[in-house]
């Protein structure tokens, strides 16, 4: 018996000279997990494969964007921070681009605009819940003492860096008004 391991993590089991068995094996733990730009690399070659044209869009413009935050930087390599921030800001501005077609009652304009945020939205970490963020709110303000909308600012600055990634500015924002007022 013969065992071979490929270069794609496969272990090749020889059973007899005939028939090759082909088992997949789990990552070891020091191995690093992929980062968002080759995840992004793999998505478009699914994209294409697919043809779905809107996937294939969405991933291109973010694409674009890692391709700029790159090189107006220097050659400094973006951290995985920098990428969710960037995607961040993408499905942003999807969303506020779909909502301004929604009031002008262009659907047909909002529709593909929700489809990419989606489609971006896979690459951002798992959102917390309300219940969650309200808590983890409630904690911040706790430590830093506010009390009233005087202290909101505070309460932002340090939300929005522990929060990062995890919820939305907007939501943030709106539970801090609700706990403080």
């Amino acid at each position: 018996m013969k065992y071979l391991r490929t270069w794609k993590g496969k272990i090749i089991h020889e059973s007899n000279k005939k028939t090759l068995n082909v088992f997949s094996i789990f990552v070891p733990l020091n191995f690093s997990i992929m980062s968002v730009q080759s995840q992004v690399m793999e998505q478009m070659k699914l994209a294409m494969k697919a043809k779905d044209t809107v996937a294939l869009e969405s991933l291109r413009a973010l694409k674009l964007a890692f391709l700029l935050a790159n090189t107006s930087g220097g050659n400094v390599e973006l951290t995985e921070d920098d990428e969710i921030k960037i995607v961040q800001k993408l499905v942003k501005q999807r969303k506020d681009s779909a909502a301004i077609f929604e009031e002008q009652n262009r659907m047909d304009l909002a529709e593909p605009e929700i489809a990419q945020a989606k489609v971006l939205e896979q690459f951002l970490p798992a959102q917390l819940g309300e219940e969650e963020l309200k808590s983890a709110i409630e904690a911040i303000i706790a430590q830093t003492g506010a009390s009233s909308m005087k202290d909101m600012g505070k309460v932002m600055g340090m939300a929005s860096k522990e929060l990062a990634g995890k919820a939305d500015g907007k939501a943030i924002s709106t539970i801090v008004r609700q706990l403080l007022s």
